[in-house]
């Protein structure tokens, strides 16, 4: 067969450890024997950032502005272990991070389903998309403990210099703590943007909720940020669509998420984001199962697994040993790349393709085959059988050449 071309790079980049074995794979089963594959390629493996001083995570983002579109394998955020292990020079900064900054975006999870492995959740039928907003509040607090009786205020100091509020925030009459926290009209704005257009790209009703009632000024301007923008700009195109932007407290957002069927982009504060994403993950069965894409608020889009480079079965790896490493959420970062830069494109053969390689694998799960971390959800009638990574890529790809 004749293998689809492409007119637009995508940006790729690479990663670490024993996902960076599987991207290689990936590629070389799935995506090289029926795709010519044109991509714009960095190396943000842990050796080469250092030897770039992490300019090659800069470079990625820049190229992700300019081309649009971009799938990024996972890598190692280093700690104190990382830097000794790696011999680096310093303590290099998440790229995830980073690249979201230069973007300015929201990263939007979303479990893959399948049946025979049932969320915990029963009546969740449908994904649930959490879109977090990753800026400012507890993550970017001061904060420190108060030794003793005595008064503290909140101050602020316009540029000028001038004094322009100061409200007592507690007498304290013993020792307790202290913590300051802020966001920023611009940064909830592109949050604001990023959900409601991701919505609209995938045709999905956008949940927010804060607690405004309490939070008369902090948590009510992310709603009136939200409510003005969707009204101002968003509201046409959703109701053109059939779709719905609903608000409402968060804890009544809580019991209204465990009641649903699902189907819907839950869009929260950094904390709210933070806890939720992993309750809803482990809720549908695994992190190996969980999509991410981070979207800009000017329609730039990377893609992503939603979890790490899975270090364990890495040196297992190194030592010759077979492993059985779930691929599918990383698949799943090439196959949603791949169908976004065929929409903007109008390749829809790239589409179509990346709609194949996405059923060719949960076919191959409902059929009983599956990596060994799934055998232990499996709820299946077919029995199910546990292979190591490559064998479960050659399956899906005997799977998709049937429908090719």
């Amino acid at each position: 067969m004749e293998k689809i071309q492409m007119t637009t790079p995508l940006v790729e980049m690479d990663g670490d450890e024993m996902t960076r074995v599987l991207w290689q794979q990936i590629k070389d089963e799935l995506l090289l024997p029926f795709i010519d594959l044109k991509t714009e390629y960095y190396d943000l493996g842990l050796p080469y950032r250092e030897e770039t001083k992490d300019q090659v995570t800069i470079d990625s983002a820049e190229a992700t502005k300019k081309y649009g579109v971009a799938v990024k394998c996972a890598t190692i955020t280093p700690n104190a272990q990382r830097v000794e292990e790696y011999k680096l020079s310093q303590m290099w900064k998440s790229p995830n991070g980073t690249i979201r900054a230069i973007l300015d975006g929201t990263v939007f999870r979303a479990p893959i389903m399948v049946k025979g492995i049932s969320p915990v959740v029963k009546n969740w039928n449908k994904p649930i998309t959490i879109a977090r907003h990753a800026y400012g509040d507890v993550y970017k607090s001061t904060e420190y403990r108060v030794p003793g009786p005595g008064k503290a205020e909140l101050v602020f100091t316009d540029e000028s210099g001038k004094e322009q509020f100061r409200q007592t925030i507690y007498d304290f009459e013993c020792g307790g703590v202290l913590q300051g926290q802020y966001n920023k009209d611009s940064s909830i704005v592109s949050f604001a943007r990023s959900c409601f257009q991701y919505a609209i790209d995938t045709r999905q009703d956008l949940w927010f909720a804060t607690k405004d009632t309490i939070s008369k000024k902090y948590d009510h301007t992310f709603k009136d940020i939200f409510q003005e923008i969707f009204d101002r700009e968003y509201k046409a195109r959703f109701d053109e669509l059939g779709i719905e932007y609903f608000y409402t407290l968060i804890d009544d957002a809580v019991a209204r998420v465990v009641r649903s069927e699902g189907g819907f982009i839950w869009a929260c504060k950094n904390y709210d984001g933070d806890v939720m994403s992993d309750m809803v993950s482990t809720a549908f069965g695994s992190l190996a199962m969980m999509t991410s894409v981070l979207v800009s608020p000017d329609g730039k889009y990377e893609y992503e697994a939603a979890h790490g480079t899975v270090t364990r079965h890495y040196y297992k790896y190194l030592k010759g040993e077979e492993t059985s490493t779930n691929p599918v959420a990383t698949l799943f970062a090439w196959s949603g790349a791949l169908r976004k830069r065929g929409e903007l494109d109008g390749i829809q053969a790239l589409v179509s393709f990346a709609d194949k390689l996405e059923q060719a694998t949960i076919d191959t799960i409902e059929s009983g085959v599956m990596t060994k971390d799934l055998v232990g959800l499996w709820e299946g009638e077919t029995p199910a059988k546990g292979v190591n990574s490559l064998d479960f890529l050659k399956a899906i790809r005997t799977r998709l050449e049937e429908t090719l």
